[in-house]
């Protein structure tokens, strides 16, 4: 993105208020046109010659006379006090000049609910903020044909969201050997996107949900299109005790809720019949529970954590499952938030009347930020797909997990 621009230097500007000094001082060598005005009225000019590519007005200074770091400068947006026009993801270029957090005490709660709360009730409060806003808030920005939230597949970085939805659903097809007749479990029935897939395909597919709203759409669904091989349930995973096993399950980026790998991958065990395949796909990050305050205060307050590649791996291999296939879909991932962003902001008029600016204003920030940060691999995306065996494998208790602790030490 930068590469693109000039790297020359604006002439030395001469900055008058604190704030303008500051910011100079900071951003002395950023290599992206852009504008930043103070509530003085002073206009602070940085980076190469050539129209700003994005703008940044401060309503007061009292962002800046804090520490600056990424949450400090996001709620500060959220809540109004300052003002970002033109390339969001120019923007974003500020991040290397500023310090990322996760700070002690969102850190601290997250682990307390963890630890101390029943898992079920902890899964239904994680999502209860982000998914009840109405299924017209999500509609406003994902795919037009399957509705789909989580990424999709592109084959070509110039296809439509729609193209990269159906790439999508023929791989995950391909990878669970799915045929008319099979018996399909979702986790996480979102807004109905496999619901919508199996249903016209034969294949019998029970939806879980944990969100009133998505029940509701799904009910909907299934009655207005008929799609008799299909059904909805208002279930957490961990409590699902299905009549017979499945032959194959999917969950499109919910593992990121259920945070418990061990529980879970033990319930999959569990629903799935012996040679059956689970495909699953997420957002990742190398260090577990490591996420941003912003994301924790505005998007998804609670135990929400991004998929740890290695952990989960290790819990399919001592439960007894064959991992098939492990995919980086990190630049998918990042496409598809682009343009859920671009959608999102194209929609900006109906989002503030119906939810109000602040919720606008967080989630423009999220998608942006979540598409530059995989631009950048600070978050990564992947897919997993694995078999279950006759052998329920190893399954180490609390004490041998000690030992194995205890070994990596060394």
């Amino acid at each position: 993105m930068t590469a693109q621009l000039q790297l020359q230097q604006a002439p030395p500007a001469k900055p008058g208020c604190a704030a303008a000094r500051l910011l100079h001082a900071a951003l002395a060598d950023i290599p992206i046109p852009c504008q930043f005005t103070f509530a003085q009225g002073e206009t602070l000019r940085l980076g190469p010659p050539g129209e700003p590519a994005f703008s940044v007005v401060f309503h007061s200074d009292e962002v800046l006379s804090k520490r600056l770091n990424e949450y400090a400068i996001g709620r500060a947006y959220v809540e109004g006090q300052i003002d970002i026009e033109g390339d969001v993801s120019y923007f974003l270029e500020l991040r290397q000049y500023v310090k990322g957090n996760t700070s002690l005490r969102f850190l601290l709660r997250a682990y307390l609910q963890l630890f101390w709360s029943n898992r079920i009730r902890l899964n239904r409060a994680s999502i209860a903020y982000h998914y009840n806003f109405g299924d017209d808030f999500y509609l406003a920005f994902v795919d037009r044909q399957y509705h789909l939230y989580s990424h999709c597949l592109f084959h070509d970085d110039d296809e439509t969201l729609e193209q990269a939805a159906e790439h999508k659903f023929a791989t995950m097809a391909q990878a669970l050997r799915l045929q008319a007749g099979d018996r399909l479990l979702d986790i996480g029935a979102g807004w109905g996107a496999v619901t919508r897939y199996a249903g016209r395909r034969g294949i019998y597919c029970t939806a879980l949900t944990i969100a009133e709203d998505s029940l509701r759409l799904h009910q909907n669904l299934i009655a207005e299109q008929g799609l008799t091989t299909c059904q909805v349930h208002l279930e957490d995973f961990l409590a699902h005790d299905p009549p017979q096993q499945y032959d194959a399950i999917v969950i499109f980026g919910v593992i990121e809720h259920i945070p418990h790998y061990r529980n879970f991958v033990a319930q999959v065990w569990k629903c799935l019949k012996p040679g059956g395949r689970i495909y699953l796909d997420a957002s990742a990050m190398l260090e577990k529970y490591k996420v941003s305050n912003f994301v924790r205060r505005y998007i998804y307050p609670g135990t929400h954590t991004y998929l740890c590649l290695p952990d989960l791996l290790q819990e399919f291999l001592m439960h007894g499952f064959k991992v098939e296939e492990v995919v980086d879909e990190t630049h998918d991932y990042a496409l598809t938030l682009g343009h859920w962003a671009a959608r999102f902001e194209a929609n900006r008029q109906t989002v503030v009347e119906r939810w109000g600016e602040a919720v606008f204003r967080a989630f423009r920030l999220y998608l942006w930020g979540g598409s530059h940060a995989m631009h950048n691999r600070r978050l990564q995306a992947y897919r997993v797909v694995a078999q279950r065996t006759e052998d329920p494998g190893i399954q180490p208790g609390i004490f041998k997990r000690l030992l194995y602790f205890i070994r990596s030490l060394n």
